[in-house]
């Protein structure tokens, strides 16, 4: 089905932001069972806290005049939590140019041209009003993030990825689970806000498909201010962590109960989980449209308690995330 490209847009770099990923990977490495631990660091060279950001800095792949694929950084900052990689951007450039045009999305506006089907991996954008991931509806395709999850975990378990996923290695799909399992706890990364021109609600499920001008991109044509965008400001990490998770995190992770189930099933349950967070953020603020495509935002109990009320959801959301990362490779690796 028709899903946006969020993550295509230049403000929508990192999410979570580097140091987000760090988190939920240092908590998984935590939890690991001996062996997977093991297997990890032998696939890696490092652990799941350094691996994290791998996927974000392939979208520093770009398409060059002549058409060939380069490690570009459109800006310094961008390369900043990829430096640990700066040996690996060939591997970079191969998994990107097999993950280019292996999918169709509609062109959105205000988007590069160089950028790649990859980039697609990272998200849904299923609209906000639904209360379970489900491909019926629209905002979900065989390429999103949920697909994309699945593809992976299925190369771990010696199957070959389904299309249109080509991944070559399980150092691959072990780079991107380490990565989009963080992704899908980022409520604005699974559900979205889908406005009209008054700033309401509008629902694509209704007709079955998307009016262009009523997409957000995940947030991130909600302007808070003059600088930022509501879908990055959810990205940020809170300023209480560091890159490594604190030890109340991982306790709080250890605690979770232990998942059911078949695996292939766990990245559906866990997105409903994560649209149900996303109901939560988006009820408390209510928008105005700006010009085509750009809304401002208010918040229902002011900006400095929402977002203190969202650094704490943050945090629960990490918990479950490096959870939810080391039960796969637990399962994998037992």
């Amino acid at each position: 089905m028709y899903l946006l490209v969020a993550l295509l847009l230049p403000q929508g770099a990192f999410a979570w932001n580097a140091t987000g990923h760090q988190i939920v990977g240092s908590i998984a490495d935590q939890l690991l069972t001996a062996n997977a631990s093991r297997q990890v660091k032998l696939l890696l060279g490092v652990g799941l806290r350094e691996a994290g950001p791998w996927l974000d800095c392939v979208k520093s792949v770009r398409k060059q005049p002549d058409g060939t694929l380069s490690y570009s950084p459109p800006k310094e900052d961008y390369d900043k939590p990829c430096k640990a990689f700066s040996n690996d951007h060939s591997a970079m450039i191969d998994y990107a140019g097999r993950n280019w045009v292996n999918c169709v999305y509609p062109e959105v506006p205000n988007t590069s041209a160089n950028t790649g089907c990859h980039n697609t991996y990272h998200f849904d954008d299923v609209a906000v009003q639904r209360d379970r991931f489900d491909r019926n509806y629209v905002g979900t395709n065989d390429h999103d993030l949920v697909a994309a999850i699945n593809a992976a975990i299925a190369v771990l378990l010696d199957r070959p990825a389904p299309p249109p996923f080509d991944i070559k290695s399980k150092r691959e799909a072990l780079f991107m689970l380490a990565h989009l399992v963080g992704d899908l706890g980022q409520p604005l990364h699974v559900a979205a806000p889908y406005l009209g021109p008054d700033g309401s609600l509008v629902d694509p499920d209704v007709t079955h498909t998307i009016d262009p001008s009523t997409e957000t991109a995940g947030g991130n044509w909600i302007k808070d201010g003059a600088s930022d965008n509501f879908h990055s400001e959810w990205d940020d990490n809170p300023k209480d962590l560091t890159d490594t998770a604190p030890q109340a995190l991982v306790d709080a992770a250890r605690a979770l109960p232990p998942q059911t189930g078949a695996i292939e099933d766990w990245s559906v349950a866990w997105a409903t989980d994560t649209i149900a967070v996303a109901k939560k953020a988006i009820a408390k603020v209510k928008h105005t449209q700006t010009g085509p495509r750009l809304w401002s935002i208010d918040f229902q109990d002011g900006h400095d308690a929402y977002f203190r009320d969202a650094d704490q959801t943050k945090k629960d959301q990490y918990v479950k995330c490096g959870a939810r990362l080391a039960a796969i490779l637990n399962k994998v690796w037992p």
